[in-house]
């Protein structure tokens, strides 16, 4: 089963698979789709990009922490360009921990290499991209650690609800000074690309969470 939502690339690994003796029983573009197409077809491993329709933002990802919620066995294989440390995580500890792949994009283009991981989750082994090894073990650190003081009295404000023009006030500061520090809060925490609104919600969360 697989969910991505760029044709050029769901066709190509239509071919690729098949080319390696897979059949893929349903290939559909949206995270929606896919949760319902799962319940129809019942494959042996579903492969899934994290940024999806109609968000493009990790709808993939949710998706396949929903499909372990309701299959602890069902072996899943994440393909993504970045990491999302987050649910990244979540997906990891999901069931119990079997059937679990989390690959960057990257590795679709070394193709034994990818072929190889398939299979192994595939029969329920876990197969993690290095680079997401790395983010998940930074991970278990504090996440505000690389905050500058400054950085984490923005983000306290921004946990209160406090808009850019009060944050630059009650700081004495300019609203340009605000956003480069909100900005600083964004790269230092990993958040992913999204709307500004969604990161400061991941944001807060983090430090809720610290």
């Amino acid at each position: 089963m697989l969910a991505e939502d760029s044709v050029l690339l769901r066709e190509g690994l239509i071919g690729l698979l098949s080319r390696f003796g897979h059949e893929v029983v349903a290939a559909v573009g949206d995270a929606e789709t896919l949760a319902a197409v799962v319940e129809e077809h019942t494959p042996d491993i579903v492969v899934t990009d994290v940024r999806m329709p109609p968000g493009f933002q990790d709808e993939g990802l949710h998706a396949a922490v929903r499909l372990r919620e309701r299959r602890p066995t069902l072996p899943v294989l994440v393909l993504s360009q970045y990491v999302q440390r987050m649910y990244a995580a979540e997906l990891l500890d999901s069931g119990d921990g079997s059937g679990i792949g989390y690959l960057l994009k990257d590795r679709v283009g070394q193709v034994e290499e990818f072929v190889a991981a398939l299979r192994e989750v595939a029969n329920g082994g876990t197969v993690v991209d290095p680079e997401v090894v790395r983010r998940l073990l930074r991970r278990r650190r504090d996440p505000l650690e690389r905050l500058t003081p400054r950085e984490r009295e923005v983000l306290a404000l921004i946990a209160e609800g406090r808009s850019n023009g009060a944050i630059a006030r009650e700081l004495v500061v300019s609203e340009a000074a605000v956003g480069k520090h909100i900005g600083g809060i964004f790269t230092k925490l990993d958040l992913p690309p999204a709307d500004e609104t969604h990161r400061r919600v991941m944001a807060v969360l983090a430090y809720l969470r610290a």
